[in-house]
Order: structure tokens, then C-alpha cells, then sequence
């Protein structure tokens, strides 16, 4: 909101920034438009004369007309809808961050953005109640599938009810349109006939499969980007929220039963969706403390990534293991007189994968934000479950410290800058014949690694895409039969500074035997774009899996079915359309990255909309289903 503020939170919730003070007399450029997704009702604002131009020219703009990349463009930031900008200021996400600023001058700018008087808004449609209260508990129970139980991301008929056969018989059932949001994180768990998914604006719904009407909805304290992990056995839901918080609620009720927050650090954040192993729920931790340094008068930097175990019951903590074990010390100053603390980073972002058999957990880490680098970034870990004690780690690049510092130019860039190329995607642990098992690993840096469980050594090295800050492998790669599919996203610009061999760009699915890394087929995705802004053919999105078939949501906004033997896209569809909800309104996807799709019971069920890093925008969740 002014120099000196930690930039990490608008990247987060897509709303305000500083990078340098801008004149309020400075005319501001109105682009896009509200009704992108959703007409709002109010009293419209003369535009020329509000108080908001002001102040939103004073203190947001300069990081929302493209100073800082990272930042959304001005033109998403009024697809939100008012109360939820208002909210993020007040007592959200950005509450820190807009403390100088008063009551009537956070109502200006929500207003601004939003173009109406908050006086008489009234708020989108919430889903119908369904008239029979209670969940189908006669229908399957949520299965151990996916992000939280098992990360080879493989749906078995016997569960999803979907084979490669079947996509031809596929139409729309329903959707349902996010309110106030540009962006849909959380990847859906599906069981008792009932969709739990979390949103934007910190909601949770629980939906009825047949019709969408809602069975209840709970409001967490900020927004939810994880998947909802289902506890059939407890009919327990858990999952965590931007500002570094996990909760368990009822699975019948959507009543809440614990909520604790994981880190102490005031930019943690959870990604990565926690996971239950060895009767321990274990929690990534990440951070946006990277963006901070965007602000040469930030000292960069303190943050440690980390696992944390708590009890599922209670949420009592069990243990911390941290990837960087030495806490951060002052290693200089820049001419800002900011300091130079380190190490520091090496964030989780990915979902930790259980190893039942040796009662472990495997997780991977991303870059050092701040010099020195060290052993612990861009590697894999594995811990033991009881303790958390760390039985082995490899790296896969070293000497690799970044910051958004390095994007602006200024002085918190590492001396390292770069590459930032983080283990994102959850490691797979592949059986792969004989007794014997590879756990196989995905990098930013295009790069694919099988590695030893036992002694934790690289077995091989695949290259499958040039990689970069905003390339290689993202969110998750899938499992069937010792066959892994590994998304590569590898955009045309990677927004990092730094020309790649175009001639190894990989945007597209590739399928490799899990023993040896050897390619069985490669379907480069076509480029749709036709020039147009924000639009890219890769997958940054997770896969999954079904009998025969790969599904995969493209940052084009394309939703593609693939055959498992050669790669041929056997069904596709474009999530960018408009469709009408359940609501009443009009809602359309965008870019898909972040979570995969969910299959349960003949259905497919998949977000649609990333408003972030140079990706479209959107707002759906799309239920398909098998006829």
C-alpha cells in the first residue's frame, strides 16, 4: 500500500500492492470489464470523480500496470466482487497491509474497483439449499484417492466409474459459478453423493452430486487453494487456507471441530494439500515471503519451509520438521539499508506422499529466497512418520536462491539469482516390478528424476521441457501401471528474463516408464492461442487418471481426455465457455492450473479459472457426467 509494504499478500488474493508511490492526479486506465462474469447490482460510481481513483492510483497501481509480473492486471482485480476486496482489507488477507489506510478509504477503493456504491450492492446468489437435509449415506463413501491419501492421482473404475471408453458418452450436468472470485484453487473430494470443494472467498460447499443444491456451506477465515481431503471413516474433512491455517470440520454438518495455525512465520502459507499417513496428518508449509523482496527496503529474508504432523483428532502438534534446519542470520546489507538474512526458503508447496511400508513421508522443496543457498532447496526429503526425523535428502539444482526481488532488479536478489527451479509437483512412489519400487519426481527445470526409496540416490534423469520460473513441472503428475504422465508447461514467455532452447519445449503430456525414465509417447499440445493475451497451450494443472486415460485441464482453458497407449486426445472440452449455473448466473472457466480433476461414481469434476502469474481468470466448477 505504500514503500516499505510486503507485496507477498497481493499475489495471493489478487487485490493491492506497492512498488513506488504514484501521483493521485495521474490519470488511471480503466480496461475490461465487471460484467466478465457476472452483472453486479448497485448504484453505478462516476469513475472521474470517486475518491477511489486516488487512492488506488496512489497506492495499487504501480504494481497492477505491469511493474511488478507477478501482480494481477487491473482488469481481474474488478471481477471481484466488492465485499470480498473490502473484506481482504478489513480483516482478510490484507488486513496488515491496509492498516494505514481507514474504513471510508478501504470502502473507496472496493468501490472503485468494483464500480458501484457498497451502500445498496447486493450480494450474488448463494446455491439453493437442498429441501432433504443430510448427505446420501447409503451412496460410496469418498474413496483413498488423490491429493491427501494417495498422490499417484489413479481413479480405479471400481470408484470413478469412468474408463477411456466412456469420454464419448460425457456431457455437462451441471456448474456452478464462484462468487467474487477470478481464480478456483481447491480440487473437489466427492463421496455420499455429495461435492466438498473449498473457494476464493474462503468458503466451503458441500454440494449435492445430482442437482447442486448446497447441503451447507462453512466459511473459513481466508481463501482455501488445497484440496478437500475426506476422512470417510471419521466423516471428518480437512484442509488448509492462504493464511497458514488447517481445519477439520464435520463431513455431514460442515460444523467445525478444530482449526490451528501451523507457523508462526506472518507470510506462511498452505499449497500443498496435507495428507494422512501413519495416523498423522501431515501439513506442507509454504510462504509468499518470495514476493516481499519485491520491496528493496524489506529484509530478506527469515522464512523456513517446513512439514508439520498434527493429530487428525484434534489437531494437536506432533511434530515440525523444517527444510532448512539453521534459522536465518544477517549476512549483509544492501544500500537500502535493508538486511541480508540467510538461508532462508526452500518452501513445500507440494502434497507429502505416505509410504505405508517404510512409514515415511516424502515431500520435495522449492528455491533459498535469500544467499546463501544451500543443500536443502529444489531437493526431496524423506522423514520418518513417527518423528520426523530426516532419513535422507537429494538435490536436483543446486545454488539456487531467488526472490521477486530478482524480477524488479533491486538489491534483495540473491547473489545466486536463480533459476528457481522448485520441486513442485508431489513426489510418486511407483512399484516397478520385483518388490521393488522408484519414487519419481518432477522439477520447474523440465527435468525428471527416478529416485532409489532405499538409499535415496538418483536412478535417472529424463529431460522432457526447457523449464524456468514458470516452466517445467507444476502441480502433479499421475500413476497407472508403472506408466507416469508429466504435465510440462514451459510457456513461450517464462517471464523470468532468460531465452530457452525453443526447439525443447515440452507444453503438453509425456508418458515415461517409471523404472527407467524412458519416453513412450509425447503429445506436445497444439497451440489455440492465436496470439491472445494471457493464453498458453501447457499444463501447469495436476492430471489424473483413469483406466486407460489421462485427463488434463491446459492453461488454454481446454479440458483434454488422453489414450494411454499413444497420447491421442479421445475427448476435450472448452472449460472458456459460458455456461449457466445453478445459480442463475453465467459462469466460464479459464486457465486451469492448480488442482486436477476429481472422479467418482461415473462423474468428473473439475475446476476452472487461475487468475494469476499471466493466466486467465475464471470462476466455474464443472460436474460432468457418464450417460
Amino acid at each position: 500500500m505504500k514503500p516499505g509494504i510486503a507485496i507477498a499478500a497481493l499475489i495471493a488474493v489478487g487485490l493491492l500492492g506497492a512498488c513506488e508511490q504514484r501521483a493521485p492526479d495521474e490519470e488511471v486506465e480503466r480496461v475490461g470489464s465487471t460484467d466478465e462474469f457476472q452483472a453486479r447490482v448497485g448504484t453505478p460510481i462516476d469513475l472521474e470523480t470517486h475518491p477511489g481513483q486516488a487512492l488506488f492510483s496512489a497506492n495499487c497501481l504501480s504494481c497492477h500496470d505491469g511493474a511488478v509480473p507477478k501482480a494481477p492486471a487491473v482488469v481481474w482485480l474488478e471481477m471481484l466482487e466488492p465485499d470480498v476486496i473490502l473484506s481482504a482489507m478489513s480483516d482478510g488477507i490484507m488486513q496488515q497491509q491496509a492498516a494505514h489506510l481507514s474504513e471510508e478509504e478501504q470502502l473507496h477503493i472496493a468501490e472503485y474497483l468494483s464500480r458501484i456504491e457498497l451502500d445498496d450492492y447486493q450480494p450474488p446468489a448463494p446455491p439453493a439449499r437442498c429441501e432433504d437435509s443430510g448427505l446420501a449415506m447409503d451412496a460410496p463413501p469418498p474413496a483413498p484417492v488423490g491429493w491427501g491419501h494417495d498422490n499417484s492421482r489413479y481413479v480405479p473404475a471400481s470408484i470413478g466409474g469412468i474408463r477411456v471408453n466412456d469420454f464419448g458418452n460425457l456431457r455437462l450436468k451441471w456448474a456452478f459459478a464462484y462468487p467474487g472470485a477470478i481464480r478456483a484453487r481447491s480440487q473437489p473430494a466427492v463421496g455420499w453423493n455429495t461435492v466438498f470443494v473449498g473457494s476464493q472467498t474462503g468458503k466451503v460447499y458441500a454440494f449435492d452430486l445430482d442437482s447442486g443444491c448446497a447441503e451447507w456451506t462453512y466459511r473459513a477465515g481466508a481463501e482455501v487453494r488445497t484440496a478437500i481431503v475426506a476422512d470417510a471413516e471419521n466423516e471428518r474433512l480437512y484442509f488448509g487456507d492462504i493464511l497458514g491455517r488447517v481445519y477439520a470440520i464435520n463431513a455431514l454438518t460442515g460444523e467445525e471441530i478444530w482449526r490451528v495455525s501451523v507457523d508462526d512465520h506472518p507470510n506462511a502459507t498452505i499449497t500443498g494439500t496435507p495428507t494422512l499417513g501413519g495416523g498423522l496428518l501431515a501439513v506442507p508449509v509454504s510462504s509468499l515471503e518470495v514476493t516481499s523482496a519485491a520491496d528493496p527496503n524489506y529484509s530478506c529474508c527469515t522464512f523456513r519451509g517446513a512439514v508439520v504432523a498434527l493429530d487428525p483428532a484434534t489437531g494437536q502438534r506432533q511434530w515440525k520438521t523444517h527444510t532448512v534446519l539453521a534459522e536465518p542470520r544477517v549476512q549483509g546489507e544492501t544500500s537500502a539499508g535493508a538486511q541480508i538474512l540467510g538461508p532462508s526458503g526452500a518452501p513445500v508447496w507440494n502434497s507429502p506422499t505416505y509410504d505405508a511400508a517404510r512409514n515415511r513421508f516424502y515431500f520435495g522443496s522449492g528455491e533459498n529466497y535469500s544467499s546463501p543457498a544451500d543443500r536443502n532447496s529444489d531437493a526431496l526429503f524423506a522423514v520418518d512418520a513417527r518423528t520426523g526425523r530426516k532419513l535422507w535428502q537429494v538435490q536436483f539444482t543446486a545454488n539456487d536462491a531467488w526472490n521477486v526481488g530478482c524480477m524488479m532488479g533491486n538489491e534483495n536478489c540473491p547473489e545466486e539469482e536463480g533459476p528457481d527451479l522448485d520441486i513442485a509437483a508431489s513426489p510418486l512412489l511407483v512399484p516397478i516390478g520385483d518388490g521393488r519400487e522408484m519414487i519419481v519426481v518432477g522439477s520447474k527445470s523440465g527435468m525428471v528424476f527416478g529416485v532409489d526409496p532405499e538409499a535415496g540416490e538418483i536412478a535417472w534423469r529424463r529431460r522432457l521441457g526447457h523449464g524456468g520460473t514458470q516452466g517445467g513441472v507444476h502441480f502433479g503428475m499421475s500413476n497407472q501401471g508403472g506408466t507416469v504422465y508429466v504435465p510440462i508447461t514451459d510457456l513461450a514467455d517464462t517471464h523470468d528474463g532468460r531465452v530457452y532452447d525453443a526447439s525443447i519445449r515440452g507444453s503438453g503430456i509425456h508418458a515415461i516408464n517409471a523404472a527407467t525414465g524412458h519416453v513412450l509417447w509425447r503429445n506436445r499440445a497444439e497451440d489455440n492461442c492465436d496470439g491472445e493475451q494471457f493464453c498458453d497451450p501447457g499444463i501447469s494443472a495436476a492430471v489424473t487418471a483413469v483406466p486407460g486415460a489421462v485427463i488434463a485441464g491446459h492453461l488454454d482453458g481446454w479440458l483434454r481426455a488422453y489414450d494411454r497407449r499413444n497420447g491421442r486426445v479421445v475427448w476435450s472440452y472448452n472449460t472458456r465457455q459460458p455456461v449457466e449455473t445453478i445459480t442463475g448466473a453465467t459462469g466460464r472457466g479459464g486457465s486451469m492450473s492448480g488442482p486436477g480433476p476429481a472422479v467418482y461414481n461415473g462423474h468428473i469434476i473439475v475446476n476452472s479459472g487461475y487468475g494469476l502469474y499471466f493466466h486467465m481468470p475464471g470462476n466455474v466448477l464443472l460436474v460432468f457426467e457418464k450417460q
